[in-house]
């Protein structure tokens, strides 16, 4: 069974990415394709287009590294932001039936999970809604309609009719506690 990359696993794996090192990045996409994937898949429900996206996501990953600043946060979360910002920008073009063009992105082999790590995401997911259940409903539910559904801080604020900055303390602090619970 594979190793699950550790935050700071990822971490040094995106610095060495930043130098410009092709075969760390190789090893971080290895490490995150199986949770960006889950994520991705989670946002579209549609396996092609998750795989799509996650294929544009690696490449903007790869284009992006240097921007990356650990001091801001994990790899793996400025990762899940590039992912789910590509997907929230992929359910507004299937709104207004757009097509996304991605010819001009190189070719990342194709990382559909294989059975084994199916089984792996299987049990992180069951970890992460159990740990999801455990937190305060308002910040839950805020939670699962931003990284599930889509839906942006400015959405969040008007259909919980709640101050803009209650939405991102909420998500902040419930992001921060998911992580505790589920590496703990």
């Amino acid at each position: 069974m594979q190793k699950i990359a550790s935050p700071s696993d990822l971490d040094a794996l995106m610095l060495a990415t930043k130098r410009g090192s092709q075969r760390d990045f190789k090893r971080l996409v290895d490490a995150s394709s199986a949770r960006l994937y889950g994520v991705l898949l989670a946002m579209l429900r549609d396996r092609d287009q998750a795989r799509d996206a996650l294929q544009v996501t690696f490449a903007r990953v790869w284009l992006r590294a240097k921007s990356f600043d650990p001091d801001r946060g994990p790899a793996e979360v400025w990762m899940i932001s590039i992912a789910r910002n590509h997907a929230i920008d992929l359910m507004r073009a299937r709104k207004r039936r757009a097509e996304v063009v991605t010819d001009d992105l190189p070719e990342i082999r194709d990382r559909a999970p294989t059975p084994e790590r199916r089984a792996i995401i299987g049990g992180e997911v069951r970890k992460l809604m159990s740990c999801l259940e455990k937190l305060d409903p308002k910040r839950a539910q805020a939670i699962r309609m931003a990284y599930l559904e889509g839906a942006s801080y400015e959405d969040l604020a008007e259909r919980m009719s709640t101050p803009l900055n209650t939405i991102r303390t909420w998500l902040r602090r419930g992001l921060s506690a998911l992580k505790d619970c589920v590496d703990g």
